[in-house]
Formats: C-alpha cells, sequence, structure tokens
C-alpha cells in the first residue's frame, strides 16, 4: 500500500494558488458583461453628469433669489422660458428670474439651484411664489458629481454587478475586457459507481458526484464538462484524464485519491509528462486524501469519492483556486453570519474540521444546529445551511460558543 505525502495545512494549499496562470480574457458587450470578473480597469474619459442637470420637477434659480423666503414673506420672481429635456437652454436667468425645469433637465446660464415645484405657487404665466429658499447646488447634480473625468470607476478583478454595468454604459464603454471563465473537466471514478439514468445493481451507486462538482464549479463561475464514469482501470482513467485535459484548464477526479489498491489517480497523473504532485493529503477533515498536482499549467485535482467529503474539499480549496484563475480579486466570496452553537463539536488537535450546520432562529438570534454523519451521506448537505470550520489548533467547541457559518449559496 502507498503512503501519504506529508500532510499539509489548508493554508499553505491555498498559498500555492499562485503557481497557475490566469485564464485568457476576451471582449464582451456590456450588457452581456454581468457575473464576469473585470480584466482592465474602467476609466471615465469624462465627467458624468456632463452638464449641471436637475433631480427634481420644478424651478432653476439663483439660490440667492429664494435666500428669506418663506410662506409668510414669498419669493416672487419672473418666469423666464421653460426647459425642454435633452436640449441645451437657448436664453439665461437673472437675479429675480426662475425657469421651468424638468427631472433631468439642462439647468440654465445664471442658475445654480432648483426650487421643487411643490414650494411654489403660479399667480400668473409670467410669475411665480416661492416659499422655501434653496441652497446653492440644491436638487442639483453639478458636473462630474457622479463620475469625475479620469475616475477610475471599476477595478479589474471584481466580479461584474448590474450596477456596474450601468457605471460602464454611463461613462461610455459599451465593450468590456473580462477574463475567460475557466473550464473545469470532471471525471468520476469507481467500478462501484453507474450514471443517475441506470438502476444499482448489488454493490452499485449512482454518480452524485458529478452534479454536485458541476453545480459548485457553476457557482464559482466557472464552466464545467463531463468526462463520465470510469471504472478503476489506470488505463481508461489515463484516456479521460488525457482528453480532459486538452480540452479544460483544470480537472477534478473524484474518488481513486487514497491509497488503496484500487485508488489509481496518483500513479495516472504521474504518468503525464511535465507533471509534479503537490499536495497528496491534507489536515482537514473530511477531505483528507485530497491531491492537488500540476500537469503542464494545468491544475489536477484528486477529491475523495465520498460525495460530501469532495464537496467540503471544494469549497475549502478548489473554489479559490478556480477564483485565482478567473481573475477574481474580491476575496473568498463566501457569506457568513454569526450564530451561537448548540451543542458540543468534538474535533482532533491538528486538523482543520469542517462540520454542517442547520441555522435555527431562536429568541431573536441564530442558532448553529451541528449535522453529524457519514462522509459518503448527502442528506447532511441537503439539510445544511453552511459549515463550521473548527480550527487545526482547537480541541472541539462547547455549547454556547459563537461560531461564523459559511454559507451555502442559494
Amino acid at each position: 500500500m502507498r503512503e501519504f505525502f506529508q500532510v499539509i495545512s489548508i493554508r499553505k494549499v491555498l498559498d500555492m494558488a499562485g503557481r497557475f496562470p490566469l485564464a485568457g480574457t476576451e471582449e464582451v458587450e456590456v450588457f452581456q458583461a454581468c457575473g464576469r470578473i473585470l480584466a482592465k480597469d474602467v476609466v471615465s474619459k469624462d465627467n458624468v453628469p456632463a452638464f449641471a442637470r436637475s433631480t427634481m420637477d420644478g424651478y432653476a434659480v439663483s439660490a440667492s433669489s429664494t435666500f428669506g423666503a418663506s410662506e409668510g414673506i414669498p419669493a416672487m420672481l419672473e418666469v423666464a422660458g421653460r426647459v425642454e429635456m435633452g436640449t441645451t437652454p437657448e436664453f439665461s436667468v437673472g437675479p429675480g428670474q426662475a425657469a421651468l425645469m424638468p427631472t433631468g433637465g439642462m439647468l440654465p446660464e445664471g442658475t445654480d439651484a432648483v426650487v421643487m415645484v411643490e414650494h411654489t405657487e403660479i399667480l400668473d404665466d409670467k410669475t411665480i411664489e416661492v416659499y422655501k429658499s434653496v441652497a446653492p447646488l440644491g436638487n442639483v447634480l453639478d458636473v462630474g458629481d457622479d463620475v469625475k473625468k479620469d475616475e477610475v470607476v471599476l477595478k479589474k478583478g471584481v466580479r461584474l454587478r448590474p450596477q456596474d454595468l450601468a457605471v460602464a454604459a454611463s461613462v461610455g464603454e459599451p465593450i468590456l475586457s473580462v477574463y475567460k471563465k475557466p473550464i473545469v473537466g470532471i471525471v468520476s471514478t469507481g467500478d462501484e459507481v453507474v450514471s443517475a439514468d441506470q438502476e444499482p445493481g448489488p454493490g452499485q451507486i449512482r454518480d452524485m458526484n458529478t452534479y454536485a462538482l458541476g453545480g459548485l464549479c457553476h457557482q464559482a463561475g466557472a464552466e464545467y464538462r463531463s468526462y463520465g464514469i470510469v471504472g478503476d482501470d489506470p488505463q481508461a482513467l489515463r484516456q479521460a484524464c488525457e482528453k480532459a485535459l486538452n480540452e479544460c484548464d483544470m480537472l477534478l477526479v473524484s474518488g481513486g485519491s487514497s491509497v488503496g489498491a484500487r485508488d489509481h489517480t496518483i500513479e495516472v497523473i504521474e504518468g503525464f509528462e511535465n507533471s509534479d504532485i503537490l499536495v497528496h493529503g491534507v489536515s482537514i477533515s473530511p477531505g483528507k486524501p485530497t491531491i492537488l498536482a500540476k500537469v503542464g499549467d494545468k491544475q489536477v485535482w484528486g477529491l475523495p469519492g465520498h460525495v460530501t467529503s469532495a464537496m467540503v474539499v471544494f469549497h475549502a480549496m478548489v473554489r479559490p483556486f478556480i477564483h485565482h484563475v478567473a481573475g477574481y480579486e474580491g476575496g473568498d466570496g463566501v457569506v457568513s453570519v454569526p450564530a451561537k452553537l448548540a451543542r458540543n463539536v468534538p474535533s482532533v488537535q491538528g486538523r482543520t474540521d469542517y462540520v454542517r450546520i442547520r441555522l435555527v432562529e431562536k429568541d431573536g438570534e441564530l442558532t448553529a444546529e451541528p449535522i453529524f454523519g457519514k462522509s459518503g451521506v448527502i442528506r447532511t448537505m441537503v439539510e445544511a445551511d453552511g459549515f463550521i470550520q473548527v480550527d487545526l489548533n482547537e480541541e472541539g467547541l462547547d455549547p454556547g460558543t459563537m461560531v461564523r457559518v459559511d454559507l451555502f449559496e442559494k
């Protein structure tokens, strides 16, 4: 029986992400860029807005013409004209005058504020009364109030949201440079594994890992391709891996990562030219028999065959590597909530334990209920809302301990 390489910490594994190159870039139209990772800063070529514009329906005035105005002593102003949307006013407004303004209209020369229509009364076609004073730039977006010329409005490495697309459009960037989505190949292994549409025979189980890992890849911002189920046959596994490595940016092999006689992932990886086994064994539970290798400039992961273990390893290590290759610089992307532990959680010092958690609200606070179960039981993941991590320096957690629950993506 082969032995594990030296078991290392998760932190040391994550530090290896920089050994792998980022995906290439491509240009996409801004309306197709939501969820993509920006590959180049977006810099505004203009001020936004490019002109002083009203934020209210009302009257454009010189603010000084309204000073002291009140319901008891209103300011009486002459209406010098009407501003039309999308046009430059062809008249100016002097002291004691006003111009009828639509929301978003361009302020005429001589004005620096807008009185809300609610604070005015029309006396006749040419005269209004103002019942409330307005400060300079009141109800006005001035030139560059939103975005200044030459300002970096979006930094590379961000995952683009709808509001990011809007600001890109506002500064005249209809095309954005984004990183290509990494393509992840998935191979499930095991003589006992059959496809989901088959009726399992004695000693057989349906493939769960391909679907779980494919969904996780999608959530992480990658595309995935399934290369089927391979039995415990080194030659067949090599052929599947070779095809995947030729077509994908990285490869996940589920099952066969341990050290038993039927575990062939290591020997298959070692058989590739320019292969380097970086990790075989991580101080994590579940998921200790994890492999990380480099074949050429591509990463190959050997994940445990049990579906829960494979998903834990993906959350803990594979996802950050996908984020790196995808150019994402926005942290780990994990949403966490604080909660009070409902019961004790045993742990062994020297390894990081990932414990499934169900969140329950009690008396206005969140309680974290541990869900224990064997690593091949998918139901524990279905019933869980997220994980907690028990640090490798801890010997378990006591009831009432405040913990951080890393939520599964909805």
